[in-house]
């Protein structure tokens, strides 16, 4: 140990100057705060999205479209993928359980199958929605649907 590596021990000197305590200590009179202005009075402070008077940028870009609140979202499910899962799993019946134990769907998802792909097997499909061709995809090949 020799002068050129003393350090003062941990936390006992403050990271920060002290703010407004005198003309001597380099910070005082105006506290880093400037002069006049809503930034040097106590109490100020700027809404979010602020730019100092400047439009914001929430209210220059345009807006326009119509988002619906009552949409319900759904999870498309093909039939390519109910097929490959029946043949994998050996399944008679295909509902949201099976959908979400093999990956296909989440717990919270609406599943709605699609017509995509062909479906050779005779099951019973249980879902929330079915499309026009999945539905007659499916029967066409002695299933049945049930919707939830």
């Amino acid at each position: 140990m020799n002068l050129s590596n003393l350090r003062p021990a941990k936390g006992s000197v403050k990271s920060s100057k002290r703010i407004g305590r005198g003309t001597g200590s380099g910070r005082g009179g105006t506290s880093t705060r400037g002069h006049k202005g809503a930034g040097s009075r106590s109490g100020h402070s700027t809404k979010i999205g602020f730019e100092g008077g400047q439009m914001p940028l929430q209210r220059r870009v345009p807006k326009f479209g119509f988002k619906n609140i009552n949409r319900v979202e759904y999870n498309g499910v093909n039939l390519d993928a109910v097929q490959a899962l029946i043949e994998k799993f050996n399944l008679t019946t295909v509902d949201f359980e099976a959908l979400v134990a093999h990956g296909l769907a989440s717990k919270n998802d609406k599943v709605k199958i699609l017509g995509r792909g062909e479906l050779t097997a005779k099951v019973e499909v249980k879902a929330h929605a079915f499309s026009a061709t999945a539905q007659k995809a499916i029967e066409a090949a002695g299933g049945s649907i049930v919707k939830l």
